[in-house]
């Protein structure tokens, strides 16, 4: 999925004026110090606007579409939810918001939080060619996820990439705190890595315990049954531009986003009998498929001879629901 026009046309003319080697040096600075674990400590990560831009550069089409793709998941698993607030916690520059209006059109009102006064900056001036009045009229607050801020119950509350950059002891009470701050459902975005997964894992743990219920990407409620030497995690591939290429000094007219998630909810999903955790393995006559159910992680083949449970195993990918 790939950041609407009006979004990437914001970005174009805000990159114009920076030339290309500038971008690429301060994008390779900014890489270098995520993970080096810099961005952990209490100094800022984003310094200057330029270095806001390049993050926007390097970094949001590949956020947007692992938002978009968690979304999208919660949509098809409670399709008559219709939220009208959203909260998007250590929101960078307003990212999953945009993201979020494409799945739920309907939203009214967006609080965003951010740290970075230049990260906000940048995404004022993003908002500024939505065409939808909520993105243009979202309420920013600069204040740190774990100093002093207000907010009311939102409908949907958004946390992408963030416990990862808080002090473990942290973070239980900051997504307790989420969860206070939860209409409905509260998403939770990480890299799709180990280490990410273990954070999303955590969150499904505690937040279980509270008495909440899992939507996405999880077909039950159940303890996690991915083994320890083992992550759950998903991929978004998209489209590199010439500039985007530039930036990142790739040759690959694309790149795969791989990330973690999980949405929890105060209103139950609708029942799913699995969801596909890894690409399908299309074979000569049969499809190898490895599921998560809830009788646990489950490898099953789908031959020829299943005319109807073959032809619809031929349009499943890394992430799709299964209902057999």
């Amino acid at each position: 999925m790939e950041p609407p026009f009006e979004l990437s046309t914001a970005i174009e003319e805000q990159l114009a004026f920076l030339p290309v080697k500038k971008l690429a040096a301060l994008a390779s600075k900014l890489s270098e110090d995520y993970r080096s674990g810099k961005i952990l400590g209490r100094e800022p990560y984003i310094c200057t606007y330029e270095e806001a831009l390049a993050y926007v550069a390097f970094r949001l089409p590949a956020t947007f579409a692992a938002a978009y793709f968690a979304l999208s998941q919660v949509k098809e698993r409670l399709p008559a939810l219709s939220p009208k607030t959203l909260l998007d916690v250590g929101a960078g520059p307003g990212t999953a918001m945009w993201a979020a209006t494409m799945v739920w059109p309907e939203l009214e009102h967006i609080t965003l939080t951010e740290r970075e006064q230049n990260m906000i900056d940048i995404g004022k001036k993003l908002a500024e060619y939505a065409g939808r009045p909520s993105i243009r009229q979202a309420e920013w607050i600069k204040a740190d996820v774990m100093g002093e801020w207000n907010a009311p119950q939102h409908d949907v509350v958004i946390a992408s990439y963030v416990l990862n950059e808080l002090p473990p002891q942290s973070i239980e009470s900051f997504v307790l705190r989420l969860w206070e701050r939860t209409g409905s459902i509260l998403i939770f975005i990480e890299p799709g890595t180990p280490a990410g997964f273990s954070l999303i894992r955590q969150v499904r743990e505690r937040l279980l315990a509270q008495g909440a219920s899992i939507v996405a990407p999880c077909p039950h409620g159940n303890s996690c049954p991915v083994p320890e030497n083992d992550w759950c995690h998903f991929s978004q591939r998209l489209n590199r531009t010439r500039l985007h290429r530039q930036i990142k000094g790739g040759t690959l007219s694309y790149e795969d986003e791989k990330f973690s998630f999980v949405c929890l909810s105060r209103i139950p999903g609708s029942d799913i009998k699995g969801i596909v955790v890894r690409h399908p393995q299309i074979r000569k006559g049969h499809i190898d498929l490895k599921l998560c159910t809830p009788q646990g992680i489950v490898n099953a083949t789908i031959t020829r001879k299943d005319k109807e449970r073959f032809k619809e195993a031929r349009k499943l990918d890394w992430g799709s629901i299964v209902q057999w």
